[in-house]
């Protein structure tokens, strides 16, 4: 490691000490050797970035760097009829992020710009001629070509994925809420404040609602996840099994789940069991209950109801998935186990199950953390009700974390809290995928099954 490091800075070292002039200036004028030198493409490159670097810090970002550390002293006031506008904690946070992007960029482009350099140093003391600005230029798009194509994905990656996500970051550590709503009011940066009121369990923590909140997840996405695994491949078997007729409507009659919206069918299901509902509407004249199931009303029965709804929607994808692996199977296996005398469980667990889950583990991981955030499910068919006293800030007894997280950020406006969970989020969902990636047969043996 501290070779690598030193031989990373090297080049500057010696750039400063035994580089000739050109290269001296280039350490404060970029692309000032490749000028001299003749390479007019790449000195004119670096040039152009160190103006352009200089133009954004002085017309726009320095300003928003400076109070970085602040997030704005001066609020904005009405005098008289007037609004005299001060700082924006908001546009300070995200422009002074984005200018140190910029800055760690440029000075990766100064770095790049000093060994160039001495690479050219090099090569002209050996006696070898510098590429020409002709072969520079042709070397865009044949040696250098995944440079250029990669160049604009990487800066939209940075731009519209990295900067967000390091701005959400940032805003856990801030007091951004209802009472503090830029260019309004200002925030300020709070520290660990919002991860300890979250992981507090006195009177003014959260530590409570976010463990029930949790634990529900980690529930929900482990039936969600396992129930329509297994019961998919047992309707594939089932529909496999020789001697069973109209496979192909059997398959059509399940994929259809899939082909309908699906929050439409939510929406429809959502409707189907409440209060008025058709089910509770039908129950009710046909005299089999005297009042109304509180299917969405119940904590229990809600969480019951929304996994057995999530059944009849994941069925049909694990259904298509292994009805594929299982043709794919060799009959010699089974052939051979039936030889040995092996019935069918016995076939079932020591060929089929192994094979699939051997195929199908990376897939089982996927759905497991696609459920840890299933929006979609909870938020259409509850919105995570029914509301407890026991919950606080707005947690319903059916929200997942994820479904919390939108709830404080679109009806409360408490961003700062908001980012903390997201923040959760992440590390159970990283930390889950973690543990199970690195157990799963194909990770682990990945060219062992036979």
């Amino acid at each position: 490691m501290g070779d690598r490091v030193k031989n990373t800075f090297a080049p500057i070292g010696f750039a400063v000490t035994k580089g000739d002039w050109k290269t001296k200036i280039s350490l404060v004028i970029l692309g000032f050797g490749q000028l001299l030198r003749g390479q007019i493409i790449k000195g004119l490159s670096f040039l152009l970035i160190e103006i352009g670097f200089i133009v954004y810090l002085v017309s726009f970002g320095a300003k928003y760097f400076a109070k970085l550390g602040t997030l704005g002293t001066v609020a904005t006031q009405k005098v008289g009829r007037k609004t005299v506008y001060g700082d924006n904690s908001f546009l300070i946070l995200l422009f002074g992020i984005l200018t140190l992007f910029v800055i760690a960029a440029f000075l990766l482009v100064w770095y790049l710009n000093i060994k160039d350099n001495m690479e050219a140093e090099e090569l002209l003391k050996k006696g070898k001629q510098l590429p020409s600005n002709k072969a520079v230029f042709a070397s865009l798009f044949d040696k250098h070509f995944d440079k250029t194509l990669l160049a604009l994905p990487v800066t939209g990656i940075f731009v519209f994925t990295v900067l967000p996500i390091l701005f959400m970051i940032c805003v856990a550590f801030t007091n951004y809420d209802k009472n503090h709503q830029a260019p309004t009011n200002l925030f300020t940066w709070v520290g660990f404040d919002n991860f300890n009121r979250l992981l507090s369990f006195g009177s003014s923590g959260i530590g409570r609602t976010f463990v029930q909140v949790l634990a529900w997840t980690l529930v929900w996405a482990l039936f969600a996840t396992f129930i329509d695994y297994f019961l998919g491949l047992a309707v594939a078997m089932l529909i496999n099994k020789k001697g069973v007729r109209c496979k192909q409507l059997w398959r059509t009659i399940l994929v259809l789940t899939i082909a309908v919206p699906q929050f439409v069918s939510l929406l429809y299901i959502m409707k189907f069991f409440a209060n008025d509902g058709l089910l509770n509407g039908y129950l009710l004249k046909w005299g089999v209950i005297s009042s109304p199931i509180q299917f969405w009303v119940n904590p229990t029965l809600a969480r019951i109801t929304i996994i057995v709804v999530n059944i009849w929607i994941g069925i049909p994808y694990m259904m298509l998935i292994a009805t594929g692996l299982l043709m794919n199977i060799p009959e010699d296996l089974y052939e051979s186990a039936r030889i040995d005398g092996a019935n069918g469980w016995q076939m079932f667990r020591s060929i089929t199950l192994p094979y699939i889950l051997f195929i199908t583990g990376p897939f089982l991981l996927t759905q497991f953390t696609n459920n840890l955030n299933n929006f979609n499910v909870i938020y259409l068919l509850t919105q995570g009700k029914p509301q407890s006293m026991s919950l606080k800030e707005n947690a319903g007894s059916t929200d997942l974390l994820v479904t919390w997280l939108y709830k404080m950020t679109v009806n409360d406006t408490n961003y700062c809290m908001a980012a903390v969970i997201g923040i959760m989020v992440f590390i159970v969902t990283a930390v889950v995928s973690l543990v199970v990636y690195n157990s799963l047969p194909s990770v682990k043996d990945e060219e062992g099954f036979q």
